[in-house]
């Protein structure tokens, strides 16, 4: 059932909020083994879908979302439960507020269950990362679950909830929708507030959501976008859900992305997928972009840069965690931060802290900005021939958990392909496409012109139907 058949079924009175948070709530119980979810909100929960019900029997409009239970990444400020970001340095925090984009939602009639697990702090592609326990892949538990936000992709998958928050920094919606089967969406930067989701990177970090169709896709963003004053990188309200794309879109598809460590499963995923949409009337053509083998490299310059600035507030004195029988200042400072931080989080601060260091600066932070921009550019330029461009959203399908750990760089290729929109500050989203011969989920991705969302998500929804979905 669509969210929009759901909202109508509880309008009309053929369900209730009620019925469906308590469903919602049991669901998630009974998939505790895959621990996709930290802390549930059953109380506020159930307190929210009560009052809503009373509004909607004294004939109320309590907007477009009205009783849909929905789970955030838990590195978005929302009441009801603690907001961790999977670290130990937060184990315990309250948020004095939630998200923005929570209060839209909440506004818009939906309730928040639960929290969803992560990589601490967005840190990893596996969700491995998290100080309270690896998630399972939803198709296959010995699989990851992918990250950073693979939480919220397993509990949608599952069918727990019928939508769920994350976050993507450089591919931590898209990677793990790939990886477990869904949607999921990587709105243009600056399209949906930050404010109240704690920061990784600041100069990439986009708020997006998972579902199991394009048109609930459309329909989320639609509550979460728009300016807020408490962030000025919002754009100016721009979004607009779009029911149809026009006919005969050109598509480029990169071949940069589909040559050596691309799993052939994933090539063919990807080419089938070509031709669907070639069968649906568009346009689809083979193009080069030469900076795209560059951009993992300026992603982990750029990125663990922001990080350390970000995660220097953690210090186990304004808040958070704060070591014990500490004598000196320092020693709290680095007990704390110790202690606090899993090891992924530690290697980040310290590439990071490099990278900005004197005398290292230029050579590797300055270089990797211009670097950036030659790729806008490439993307720029591309995009004056293409409406949209294809590629796949992970070079394999989900990998065991534990292959990786061992080798951060191996875990970082996993970003390949999603990075360079995330440079750009394009829109994109990973659609599910296929399954590998062991009948893993792949995704395949569409990258849009920047503010160009709604033609993204519309043309996923074209592809959808012509697959028979």
């Amino acid at each position: 059932m669509s969210i929009a058949s759901l909202v109508s079924s509880v309008y009309s009175g053929a369900t209730t909020a009620r019925k469906e948070v308590d469903a919602a709530l049991a669901r998630a119980k009974s998939a505790e083994e895959y621990n996709a979810i930290l802390n549930l909100t059953e109380p506020r929960a159930l307190e929210r879908a009560d009052k809503i019900d009373e509004r909607i029997k004294k004939g109320e409009n309590v907007g477009p979302l009205a009783g849909v239970p929905f789970v955030v990444k838990d590195n978005y400020l929302a009441f009801g439960a603690p907001s961790t970001a999977a670290s130990k340095i937060l184990e315990n925090f309250d948020a004095p507020l939630q998200a923005t984009v929570v209060e839209r939602l909440e506004s818009a009639g939906a309730i928040c269950i639960g929290k969803s697990n992560l990589d601490a702090f967005a840190h990893g592609g596996s969700t491995e990362n998290s100080a309270f326990g690896v998630t399972h892949n939803a198709i296959d538990k010995s699989k990851v679950a992918g990250g950073s936000s693979g939480g919220s992709a397993v509990v949608t998958a599952l069918d727990i909830v019928p939508f769920a928050l994350g976050s993507d920094t450089g591919g931590s919606i898209r990677q793990p929708a790939s990886f477990n089967g869904v949607f999921g969406m990587k709105p243009t930067y600056g399209m949906s507030s930050r404010y109240g989701v704690i920061a990784m990177a600041s100069s990439t970090d986009v708020m997006g959501c998972f579902a199991r169709s394009a048109e609930d896709v459309a329909l989320i963003e639609s509550v979460m976008a728009g300016q807020d004053p408490r962030d000025m990188t919002t754009l100016p309200d721009y979004f607009e859900v779009k029911e149809k794309i026009a006919p005969g879109q050109r598509i480029g598809l990169i071949t940069e992305t589909m040559g050596e460590g691309v799993d052939k499963d994933v090539r063919a995923v990807v080419n089938d997928y070509a031709e669907r949409l070639r069968a649906a009337g568009h346009t689809v053509e083979e193009v080069s972009m030469p900076s795209v083998k560059y951009a993992l490299a300026i992603y982990y310059i750029v990125v663990p840069a922001e990080v350390s600035s970000n995660l220097a507030r953690y210090d186990g004195i304004r808040y958070g965690r704060r070591a014990e029988g500490a004598k000196t200042l320092a020693e709290l400072y680095g007990r704390s931060r110790a202690e606090g931080f899993v090891t992924e989080n530690k290697r980040r601060i310290m590439i990071g802290s490099y990278v900005l260091s004197s005398g290292f600066f230029d050579a590797y932070y300055l270089q990797a900005q211009k670097a950036r921009t030659v790729l806008i550019n490439e993307f720029n330029e591309l995009f004056k021939q293409y409406d949209f461009l294809l590629t796949p959203t992970a070079p394999t399908p989900a990998f065991g958990i534990g292959e990786n750990v061992s080798d951060p760089v191996k875990m970082y290729l996993s970003d390949v392909m999603t990075v360079p929109a995330s440079l750009a500050g394009l829109p994109a989203i990973s659609i599910p496409a296929g399954v590998s011969g062991d009948g893993l989920p792949i995704g395949v991705q569409l990258i849009g012109k920047m503010k160009a969302d709604a033609d993204v998500i519309a043309m996923a929804g074209e592809v959808e139907v012509a697959n028979g979905r």
